[in-house]
Parts: structure tokens; sequence; C-alpha cells
């Protein structure tokens, strides 16, 4: 038993000069459906998967305190002086590690090669105005 199916053209769905008729038989179209099913779920799940980042995860204040090498006490002291990226709900204290990499990322300090070519970049940018 042959079925008459219309296929449309993806982005013409209701223009019926751009639909086209086929015969097919019941095996072929499941076997065609299942193929085309299974194309968008392979496609779905490619682009779901997780990039490289890690999804936020948050601490609590002891978690925080371990994951920055300090006691809790210093923890409460920063975040009082509002030193340390926090999120409180209700009486609890939560952090995101995303933002305690980055509190930790800027109190680094650069190498004297980085300063040096600081220099040189900020020198050759101004030197006209020095002539």
């Amino acid at each position: 038993m042959s079925l008459l199916i219309p296929v449309c053209l993806y982005q013409n769905l209701f223009d019926m000069n751009k639909t086209v008729f086929i015969s097919l038989p019941i095996e072929d179209l499941q076997t065609v459906i299942i193929d085309c099913v299974n194309s968008c779920l392979k496609n779905n799940t490619q682009e779901s998967k997780p990039t490289t980042e890690q999804p936020e995860q948050l601490l609590t204040i002891q978690e925080a305190a371990q994951f920055l090498n300090l006691t809790v006490p210093t923890i409460y002291s920063k975040v009082s002086k509002g030193e340390l990226p926090v999120m409180k709900r209700s009486k609890r204290l939560y952090f995101s590690s995303a933002e305690l990499m980055e509190y930790l990322k800027e109190g680094r300090k650069k190498s004297n090669a980085e300063i040096e070519q600081e220099a040189e970049a900020y020198l050759s940018n101004n030197r006209k105005g020095l002539k």
C-alpha cells in the first residue's frame, strides 16, 4: 500500500506552489520519519552539549572559605566590608564560584615583562605628542 504524501519546503510550508506530492510505501515512510527524528535528536543533543564553561556553582560560607583558603570569620569580615561578591537569602550567604574566581584574578599582580610591554605600547602611542 502506498500513500500520497505532501513534501513541503521548510521555509514555505503553506505555499501550495512549492508543495511536492510523492507516493511512498508505508515502510519507506516509516524509515524516512525515523531517520528525520533521529537526525533532529542528534542535532539537538549536539547543540545542548555544555561548552567548556562549567555551570555556575553556589557555595556556602564554609565552602567559600575553603575555596579561598580563608577562615569563616575572615569571609564574614570581607562580606561586611563589601570586598567579596555575595548573595544573601534570608540569613544565609551564598557565593558564586565563578565570581570568587574573578575576585581572585582581580588581585593578580602583573609581571615586570607585562608592565614593560604596557609602557612600550603607551609610549609608542603617545610619542607624537612628545615631539
